[in-house]
């Protein structure tokens, strides 16, 4: 038998959480539970929870593909702070997103203002080239 017997005698069929319902991995059912007790308001939808789930969803599949790339750009198996940022960062929407974020252990982008770099100086240019 697939699902349990009550006192009555008649067979109930196992719950089914609103997670796999939606198709979802985040906790729909936590994240209710959590609008509820913060007293955002006085009263919380039903399609809330799932709608703010899978919104919290997305946004992490985003950041963990392009941390998941940076990493193995760096030749590395594992998602470190520091491929967290490099992701974020040269992300627009998602460093629009994160700008007030500091991420601790992740460094900073590598960028040299132009006015520093060495100036060229000319030796390798077409006249030189042309009276070869």
């Amino acid at each position: 038998m697939s699902g349990r017997t009550g006192k009555s005698g008649k067979i109930r069929s196992k719950g089914k959480s609103r997670s796999s319902r939606a198709g979802l991995q985040f906790p729909v059912g936590r994240i209710h539970r959590k609008l509820r007790k913060g007293n955002y308001a006085q009263r919380i939808g039903g399609g809330t929870a799932v709608y703010l789930a899978a919104a919290l969803e997305y946004l992490a599949a985003e950041v963990l593909e392009l941390a998941g790339n940076a990493a193995r750009d760096n030749k590395k198996t594992r998602i470190n702070p520091r491929h967290l940022q490099l992701a974020i960062r040269n992300d627009e929407e998602l460093n629009k997103l994160l700008s007030g974020v500091t991420l601790s252990e992740g460094g900073v982008l590598p960028n040299i203002h132009a006015g520093l770099l060495p100036k060229k100086t000319g030796k390798h240019d077409k006249t030189a080239m042309a009276e070869e």
